[in-house]
């Protein structure tokens, strides 16, 4: 990996790596592989990475790097180049790069070779960047800069307010905009900018203008209706043709843990508008990195009634399997309202032990959380023994954010499960199931859709090297017989 780094940078040739999530990613072991090559080369490079990550570089693993190799190259962290002489690293935040490279800010030079960590986030960092949000305070601001039409502009909104509140609560908080409301802002912004300009509008008037004409956009609201609140949004569907003309601005070296099953990246290089460049794929170690998996058959599958009285049945046989000494239990389940019955049901049976979504537990302590919890603080707790995923983590077509995207490349006759929402869930698959390879664990996987489906091979494929187990019995946690399925 160092020598594809050094390459990058002495040649100018972009690479992509999946570093395969190994166990102390959160750490990221692999990071000295791209340090190494940076320090000692004499011209500037740019890291990019989260705020997190370059605070342990910065804290931890550039000082005693540079102890040990005995360089003396600047380090400066910021969101613009230092100076035009600046040989040194600049370490950034992927908002502060992006917009710098897709919004034309100029503070950082182009083709300076970058080192861009933690892609696997990539599409989402890029949507959230580019994303326009208006809320309270850019109405009032609106109304300043169009004293004469304040009238109008408070109509629209009462109009765009009572139009809202009619779409049916969801989990997500948010709904897409119908064609009432539509009409309403359209009718709005053709009052505002007779005879006079876009640049008339306040700025985020003015960008929420720009990418609503856009033809992959988004319009949406995010409705707070215990705060009386709610917010308009608009985005980009897809990013790949955004980020095309950026890739060409720099050397870019792109790592991540898992973007694609495919070490040639094709469905991930496809999302993020990459061309042909250098892919590497790091493989799980199938000998000190592998999970053992009990995948059970005959269960109803995830949509059926019976469904959720089967899942509280393997739950409650897992955890009366699993030696309460051994440590942490996480229970994944990403439905909402099932998450909460889930939860109630088991700490009537288990006490206190069970908690939904909340960090310090006791050592044998059962964790109910979702997907996105989990991320979140699966670096700061400890390695589950245990590991139950209720359903495979496909984004939900309830979602209005989803069902939105999902629309688009329908329009596009593009193969929206393929191309958007199996690789979304394989990627947080094999995140989630991270920390459990650290002490080659039990994965329980309790959607038979794996066994049924025909992408079921590629989910087993996402979760290798794995030790397939159907049945339960007392050898589970002890490291009973199994196939081996690389």
């Amino acid at each position: 990996m160092a020598r594809l780094v050094a390459r990058a940078l002495r040649l100018g040739r972009s690479a992509l790596m999946q570093t395969g999530i190994a166990p102390g990613y959160s750490v990221g072991r692999y990071r000295l592989s791209y340090l190494m090559p940076v320090l000692m080369w004499s011209e500037p490079v740019v890291v990019v990475a989260t705020d997190e990550v370059l605070q342990r570089l910065l804290m931890v693993e550039i000082p005693q790097l540079q102890q040990w190799v005995s360089v003396s190259k600047p380090i400066r962290q910021g969101s613009c180049w230092p100076h035009p002489d600046f040989k040194g690293v600049l370490l950034t935040t992927p908002d502060v790069w992006l917009a710098d490279r897709l919004c034309g800010g100029g503070a950082i030079p182009a083709n300076v070779p970058t080192i861009f960590d933690g892609v696997d986030d990539l599409e989402s960092w890029t949507q959230q960047c580019l994303t326009v949000r208006l809320d309270g305070t850019d109405w009032n601001e609106l109304m300043l800069a169009f004293p004469d039409k304040v009238e109008v502009i408070r109509d629209a909104r009462v109009s765009l307010t009572r139009a809202i509140y009619q779409h049916p609560a969801n989990p997500y908080e948010c709904c897409l905009l119908d064609s009432p409301e539509v009409e309403i802002l359209r009718g709005l912004f053709g009052l505002l900018l007779e005879g006079k300009a876009v640049e008339d509008l306040p700025l985020r008037w003015a960008s929420f203008w720009g990418f609503w004409g856009a033809e992959n956009s988004l319009l949406w609201a995010e409705v707070l209706a215990a705060e009386g609140r709610w917010s308009l949004l608009c985005g980009p569907v897809e990013v790949a043709g955004l980020l095309r003309q950026v890739w060409q601005m720099q050397p870019v070296v792109l790592i991540g843990g898992a973007m694609d099953l495919e070490a040639s990246a094709s469905a991930y290089r496809h999302r993020v508008g990459l061309g042909e460049l250098t892919c590497v794929k790091f493989a799980p170690d199938r000998f000190s990195q592998l999970i053992q998996l009990y995948l059970p058959d005959r269960l109803p599958l995830p949509n059926t009634p019976q469904y959720q009285g089967a899942l509280l049945q393997q739950m409650r046989a897992l955890l009366s399997a699993v030696d309460p000494a051994g440590g942490l239990v996480v229970l994944l389940v990403g439905d909402s309202p099932l998450r909460a019955i889930i939860g109630a049901q088991l700490a009537a049976e288990f006490g206190s032990r069970v908690q939904v979504e909340k960090t310090g537990l006791d050592e044998n302590g059962i964790l109910v959380t979702g997907w996105e919890f989990w991320r979140s603080k699966a670096a700061v707790m400890p390695a589950p023994q245990l590991l139950v995923i209720s359903t495979l983590p496909v984004p939900s077509l309830e979602n209005p954010l989803v069902a939105g995207r999902v629309g688009f490349y329908k329009q596009q006759r593009q193969d929206w499960f393929r191309l958007f929402l199996l690789p979304v869930a394989l990627s947080e698959m094999q995140r989630a199931i991270s920390p459990v390879r650290a002490r080659q664990g039990v994965v329980a996987l309790l959607d038979s859709r794996v066994l049924h489906r025909s992408y079921g091979s590629q989910v087993l494929s996402a979760l290798s090297p794995l030790a397939r187990i159907d049945y339960l019995d007392g050898n589970l946690f002890a490291g009973g017989d199994c196939e081996v399925l690389d």
